[in-house]
């Protein structure tokens, strides 16, 4: 009777892992989608945002890049 109450938890257990995961999976697949859809109808702003930190990039890159020589 022990086995069978061990089992059964054991089953509510997986399911419920299986469930979560599911929910986890379907809920990434979403923000996926909706920032595919923000990419292209903001594809002009989105470029502009890369353009703008460029430079930003390349700054961090060079003090990184000097903090490595100096060692």
């Amino acid at each position: 009777m022990a086995e069978e109450v061990k089992e059964t938890e054991t089953k509510e257990k997986e399911s419920k892992k299986i469930l979560s995961t599911l929910l986890k999976v379907l809920l990434g697949i979403v923000f996926l989608a909706l920032g595919i859809w923000a990419i292209v109808v903001w594809r002009y702003d989105f470029l502009v945002l890369v353009k703008g930190c460029v430079g930003p990039f390349l700054l961090l890159a060079a003090l990184i890049t000097f903090a490595i020589a100096k060692e």
